[in-house]
């Protein structure tokens, strides 16, 4: 029994002495852990020594395509459509006849017209001579005239509402789909077809207000569309006088050639719209900036810590931006890591 004992007693002691040596070796690896954490080492990180350069300065935009001439095509008089004379997406001219109203009654109006008047005609003649004679008073010649000219009047105005009948192209250009077919009864509200001149395309976009005293009339822009690799260029023709006040913002309208039929109407354009050369430019790699809510800011090596730095960031091209201030020459960067990154940090930086 007393063995037994003896044996409880000293497992109990060795299972109090375990406990004890995992307490004090805890304990002395938490100071050190505590030790390093007070000493920790600096984070490698990439960096650029800022210079100046000279800098494009190209705002990026997006504007909308428009014909540079676009109606709807529509007829003058109501009547029966006898003749359609054009092929829909086909190219017309000026002046090309499209389609044909009936005009038989308007010819028949003008023949009844055209009697009256060459009897007014002859009213007319005898009257003058019978006016030189005093055969009649200066009234009745004066009546006579009158019934000339509205009879003249009437013969004009039928023979305009015939020439109305044919309806014919204002400019050259690409007709679009018809809505109608011969036999039709048309009337002035009923749509024929469109009529775009795409030789020629208005690019039409709008500037922040800050660049309007930036652009003139004149300047060329580049372009693209969505599935094309091709840069096209236009040239700036107008600028609304005044800036919008909902929006803050100038619209331009530029002028671009388009001779081989790939730009269409009513797409997006990606606008390069180059502005003033700037001379002495601090530019730096875009995934140095951070968004914040109060602005973008940096982080530049100071005495062997991260330091952050607002900045005044403008324009940008795909892989920089331009900052306008917050940085100088001879700034060291940081360019990588920044999201992980708090003041004061210590880091390592790898000049590159």
């Amino acid at each position: 029994m007393k063995l037994k004992h003896l044996i409880y007693t000293l497992l109990i002691v060795a299972i109090g002495g375990f406990v004890t040596y995992r307490i004090i070796s805890n304990k002395g690896k938490n100071e050190d852990s505590k030790k390093f954490n007070d000493k920790k080492s600096p984070t490698t990180v990439n960096g650029i020594v800022i210079k100046t350069a000279t800098f494009d300065n190209n705002l990026a935009l997006s504007g909308s395509i428009e014909a540079n001439e676009q109606i709807e095509i529509h007829s003058e008089v109501s009547g029966i459509v006898e003749g359609i004379f054009f092929n829909e997406g086909s190219n017309v001219t000026k002046g090309q006849v499209l389609l044909k109203v009936n005009d038989i009654e308007l010819k028949a109006q003008l023949r009844q017209a055209i009697t009256r008047e060459d009897l007014a005609a002859e009213n007319a003649r005898r009257a003058k001579l019978l006016l030189q004679k005093e055969a009649i008073s200066q009234e009745e010649a004066d009546v006579a005239k009158a019934d000339l000219a509205s009879a003249q009047a009437q013969s004009q105005l039928i023979r305009a509402q015939i020439s109305k009948t044919s309806v014919r192209a204002p400019f050259s250009g690409k007709i679009g789909l018809r809505n109608i077919s011969p036999g039709t009864y048309i009337t002035p509200t009923v749509l024929v077809a469109k009529l775009v001149n795409t030789s020629k395309l208005k690019i039409t976009f709008s500037i922040p207000e800050k660049y309007a005293s930036e652009v003139k009339s004149g300047s060329v822009i580049d372009f693209k569309v969505s599935g094309s690799d091709k840069t096209y260029n236009a040239k700036i023709y107008a600028i609304e006088p005044e800036v919008a006040v909902a929006t803050r913002t100038l619209q331009i309208r530029a002028l671009a050639d388009n001779n081989d039929g790939k730009l269409f109407p009513g797409t997006f354009a990606d606008i390069k719209l180059p502005l003033n050369i700037i001379k002495d430019a601090i530019v730096v790699p875009s995934q140095a900036i951070i968004p914040i809510q109060d602005g973008k800011k940096v982080f530049v090596a100071n005495n062997g810590q991260a330091k952050e730095v607002m900045v005044d960031a403008t324009t940008r091209t795909d892989s920089s931006i331009l900052i306008l201030a917050g940085l100088k020459p001879g700034d060291t960067l940081i360019t990588s890591g920044v999201m992980s990154l708090k003041n004061e940090a210590p880091i390592k930086v790898q000049v590159k």
